[in-house]
């Protein structure tokens, strides 16, 4: 109860005290969101990459499972040399359909592989219907830093991943720093580190510009430059044509990246191992679990071998042509959600 002899103006008294609270427990901008001891405060762990190449700490998989049974190998298209239900929306884009269990046992070989590196393997969950390319988990979220930008995938057969893949980081305790909304496309297999202030996007028939948009100004708060890249064509990520190896060093093929991407590369002092038309095409979209050591499908020429070791790169190979059957490679079936800064 105020005393009698209290004459100061209860308007006054109620600023007097917000000023006060105000210096002793007032807003706390910084440090940033990111920052490392924040992040170990609140949040239990530093999540998220600046880099393609650091150590691996944590990543996400799904194993094929019960979604590939609506796949009906009676339904082939001549006209795209594959299968599928226009009217349902799904469909295979090769001509071989393998048995679900050997599609299985070669993602399961890579899961092995990984978790023998000290890799933390995380499982998305929750995948049912007819969502059988979720196996390719680099698309539907992707890591920067302090957490997942949730990717809105393109095509009619992918909707939906989002949920599943919200749901699963949330689990595991990532931040989810933005969702691509409105009409934007994007899919994490067109997005890429270069070094810990550049990023690239490959635009074409999965990623459009309203979705680059978005994840540039989720970048531009953190410094970093998000670079454009137009693919040609029909190609529909970038990780066709490009991977880190290396912290100055990347595998590309030539002919579906710009010349003025190639340059800029040079700029950033990024060296680059070109692949030669004896190479499987698949070797690029392999997967580097820390700086100089690389995880590829069978395939490398000699000639491309031996540069890329000349350059101290080493190198892992396993069967995936199975899985790779459903259109995505060994990048495309994992996504890092911690990396080591390097």
């Amino acid at each position: 109860m105020s005393s009698q002899n209290d004459s100061t103006p209860p308007r006054t008294k109620r600023r007097d005290i917000y000023s006060a609270t105000m210096k002793l427990f007032g807003s706390q901008p910084e440090p940033a969101f990111d920052h490392p001891d924040r992040m170990e405060k609140i949040w239990g762990r530093v999540w998220g990459c600046d880099n393609d190449v650091g150590q691996i700490r944590a990543v996400m998989v799904h194993r094929p499972g019960e979604e590939f049974g609506i796949i009906d190998p009676t339904k082939y298209i001549e006209e795209t040399g594959g299968f599928g239900g226009p009217k349902s929306g799904w469909y295979w884009q090769s001509e071989e359909i393998p048995p679900l269990s050997e599609m299985q046992a070669q993602h399961d070989g890579l899961v092995r592989l990984l978790e023998a590196e000290g890799i933390e393997v995380i499982h998305l969950e929750g995948v049912s219907g007819h969502r059988f390319k979720s196996c390719y988990t680099r698309d539907s979220s992707f890591a920067v830093k302090g957490g997942a930008i949730v990717s809105r995938l393109a095509p009619r057969l992918r909707h939906g991943e989002e949920l599943d893949v919200s749901r699963t980081l949330t689990k595991a305790g990532m931040p989810i720093l933005a969702t691509v909304s409105g009409t934007g496309m994007m899919e994490g297999g067109s997005f890429a580190w270069l070094n810990s202030k550049t990023a690239v996007v490959g635009r074409g028939i999965r990623v459009n510009d309203e979705a680059i948009a978005q994840v540039a100004e989720v970048l531009a708060r953190q410094g970093v430059e998000l670079i454009v890249v137009d693919l040609p064509g029909y190609s529909i990520h970038i990780d066709g044509h490009f991977v880190m190896v290396d912290v100055d060093l990347a595998l590309v093929d030539p002919t579906g990246l710009s010349y003025t991407f190639l340059q800029k590369l040079k700029e950033l002092g990024i060296r680059a191992v070109e692949t030669t038309p004896e190479d499987n095409p698949w070797i690029i979209n392999g997967l580097a679990i820390r700086p100089g050591k690389y995880v590829m499908p069978h395939g490398m020429s000699a000639g491309t071998r031996d540069e890329l070791e000349r350059q101290g790169i080493e190198l892992i190979e396993i069967p995936y042509d199975k899985m790779q059957l459903n259109g995505g490679g060994i990048h495309c079936s994992t996504c890092p959600l911690i990396r080591d800064p390097v």
